[in-house]
């Protein structure tokens, strides 16, 4: 029977995948990125999933970038498929119409830093280490790694990191902004569902648009983005979500939000 490459498993509101090649460290072959790609795509239309985390399977790795070793088989052209399938796939992931929690829970060099990149919260387990190492293969990062480092991190910061190809351990990680949160291995997975249950507690619309609004809207000069919220505000106020959120205040209860 074939590996099960990305692995599913849902927990109330909340959809958790996880890369399965351990062997080699979730290393990212072309049949995990299409697995990848296949359950994020299915994610997208699933009202019932209001958060996703994405994690490695074992405890050494997150994921350590793209399988060299089929990567030395690669023709240019190869490379090139590559490279344009795995920055299109982060780019998916980024814009997601559902929060993604990455929980980094070892080793992330490469792309594994660029996929933590693309979710929109990065929780990390102390024994965690990432970095963009693409310049001592005599390479740069190709799937968004120049772009979404300078704009999480800063640009002089980001330079540095991608010029030396070095790594960050968690602490750092978490000093330079790179993650949001640390949390001893054992309890990564708890510490990222408890967020997704707070995620899970708010108004599946106005989630929606508050990540469309930042997404956007930081691409933007403010005056630009200011339109942008006020667009992404409108689609929430005819929602019977919002009425039960008054509703549930007035009442003093806990609202009950259907994403309508």
């Amino acid at each position: 029977m074939d590996q099960q490459l990305v692995l599913e498993e849902r927990k109330d509101q909340v959809a958790l995948l996880t890369l399965n090649r351990p062997e080699v460290m979730n290393s990212f072959n072309f049949g995990m990125l299409l697995a990848l790609k296949e359950r994020i795509e299915a994610i997208q239309f699933d009202p019932e999933v209001r958060v996703v985390i994405i994690t490695g399977a074992g405890q050494k790795a997150f994921c350590a970038g793209a399988d060299l070793k089929e990567r030395a088989t690669y023709s240019e052209q190869q490379v090139r498929e590559f490279i344009f399938t795995i920055r299109n796939l982060f780019t998916f992931i980024e814009y997601l119409n559902k929060p993604v929690i990455g929980a980094v829970n070892g080793i992330a060099l490469g792309g594994g830093t660029e996929l933590a990149l693309a979710c929109d919260l990065r929780i990390a387990s102390t024994t965690a280490s990432m970095g963009l190492t693409e310049t001592r293969l005599a390479i740069i990062p190709g799937a968004g790694g120049t772009q979404r480092l300078p704009r999480l991190v800063g640009r002089g910061k980001a330079k540095e990191l991608i010029f030396t190809g070095r790594r960050v351990d968690a602490q750092e990680a978490l000093d330079i902004g790179l993650v949001n949160k640390i949390c001893p291995p054992e309890s990564l997975l708890d510490e990222c569902l408890s967020m997704a249950a707070m995620i899970c507690e708010t108004g599946p619309i106005a989630i929606q648009q508050a990540k469309y609004a930042i997404n956007y809207g930081l691409e933007t000069d403010l005056h630009t983005g200011l339109a942008i919220e006020s667009n992404a505000y409108w689609v929430t106020i005819p929602t019977e979500d919002r009425l039960e959120g008054l509703a549930a205040f007035r009442e003093k209860r806990k609202p009950v939000y259907k994403g309508k």
